[in-house]
């Protein structure tokens, strides 16, 4: 049944954000997250901030530039099952009242709720995808909230064509919204004195890897840079290889460095703050992840900071790699290619190892900018849909007010895509 009051405002005024966590907690999807958001205060006049539903954050976590820029509604509590249903029935109340411009659902585990709120208010939504959460076989409910939505935001190539051939999505629906690097604050810069020290770095040539250490995410493909180093030390003996990042699947990787004789080559530096990472990367010759990775910042991280970078063949890698033109992608589960790639990394002679170059490639596609203006294209058809949205409740109420079975005949949105 479609829930619609003909007295709500004719012209919807804001949009309405709907997440999980972006403030309580660190991470990729966070971070990303965090830059769409101030790309949206960047193209949309603040006169119509957005209204953003957090599930989990609380207003405490949240940094004072999206409190003055966006109307925050928290839901936070002890009882998980009791904020989920406090912000289900606060987003209805809110879309019946408010009548937003668009929703826009910031997580495929909340996309169930928003399509049966959609269906209800007849207003369009758009669900925001990343990376491995929509690459496997969806729930049933999932799936048709995917179909359904007017529109689908995923951050590249790889997760669009792996989510649209595993759950019979029409590609054709899927928005390419990328991240990006914030190129004032990762740049080239002289290696940190004390941090080569402390990670006993003296006249190395290094390489690093940024990832989690998890055994149930061993894909970041760090075991296999460990088994490169033996050949990789036949042509430079003074390598060394870095790794920040914590996580339980550390000592089967230190097991693995003592069983080949690289101990002595291999640093753990465990957990790394983010406003300390531009200095880590400095430290680095070769940034190297073969991996499997939805996009993978980090990557986009190091080249603005020129350092040449090596990826896997098969993710969404080849996005911000900019398929090979700008760094090496490897096999990402053979020693092999990886070890001879960073030998021709650290060679220097190949014009991806040309920091200045690479910072310039990064930053023209991936910088702050650029994600303004494609976030801005993608409103634009966000508005497109509102428009048919509304041009068809305008309709449907016409048409029951003129009907002498209206009170039978409840007007539906409808299912179709935009």
């Amino acid at each position: 049944m479609a829930i619609f009051s003909a007295t709500s405002p004719a012209k919807p005024r804001r949009d309405t954000f709907v997440f999980i966590e972006i403030f309580s907690r660190e991470g990729g999807i966070q971070s990303y997250i965090q830059d769409v958001l101030l790309a949206y205060a960047q193209v949309v006049p603040s006169s119509s901030a957005a209204d953003i539903f957090l599930l989990r954050d609380r207003v405490d976590d949240i940094p004072a530039v999206f409190l003055h820029r966006f109307r925050l509604h928290c839901f936070q509590s002890r009882w998980p099952m009791m904020a989920r249903v406090k912000l289900g029935v606060a987003l209805l109340l809110h879309l019946l009242t408010r009548r937003p411009r668009h929703i826009f659902c910031g997580h495929i585990n909340l996309a169930a709720l928003v399509y049966r709120l959609s269906q209800w208010t007849g207003i369009a939504y758009t669900v925001m995808t990343y990376g491995k959460e929509v690459w496997f076989p969806l729930k049933s409910a999932e799936q048709t909230a995917l179909r359904q939505a007017n529109r689908i935001w995923t951050i590249s190539r790889y997760s669009r064509d792996l989510a649209c051939a595993t759950n019979q999505i029409d590609r054709s629906r899927v928005d390419l919204l990328p991240c990006i690097v914030d190129e004032s604050e990762f740049q080239p810069g002289a290696p940190s004195q004390t941090l080569r020290k402390r990670y006993c770095l003296e006249n190395s040539r290094v390489l690093m890897t940024v990832a989690r250490l998890w055994k149930g995410d061993p894909y970041k493909g760090v075991d296999v840079t460990i088994r490169a180093l033996p050949a990789i030390a036949k042509a430079y003996p003074n390598v060394k290889y870095l790794v920040i990042g914590r996580g339980d699947d550390q000592p089967r990787l230190a097991q693995l460095a003592q069983e080949l004789g690289v101990t002595d080559r291999v640093i753990f530096a465990g957990f790394v703050p983010t406003d300390q990472l531009v200095d880590h990367y400095r430290l680095a010759d070769v940034y190297v992840m073969p991996s499997k990775e939805g996009f993978g910042i980090v990557y986009l991280e190091a080249m603005a900071c020129g350092i040449p970078v090596i990826a896997g063949d098969e993710d969404g890698s080849r996005d911000p790699l900019q398929d090979g033109r700008l760094g090496w992608q490897v096999p990402h589960r053979d020693p092999a290619a990886v070890g001879a790639a960073c030998i021709e990394a650290l060679a220097g002679e190949d014009q991806r190892c040309s920091g200045t170059w690479l910072r310039e490639q990064t930053i023209e596609k991936f910088g702050r900018q650029s994600l303004a203006r494609r976030l801005q294209t993608l409103l634009d058809i966000a508005q497109s849909d509102w428009q048919g949205s509304a041009l068809y409740w305008q309709d449907t109420n016409v048409d029951a007010s003129q009907s002498d079975c209206s009170n039978d005949q409840e007007a539906r949105p409808r299912e179709e895509t935009a």
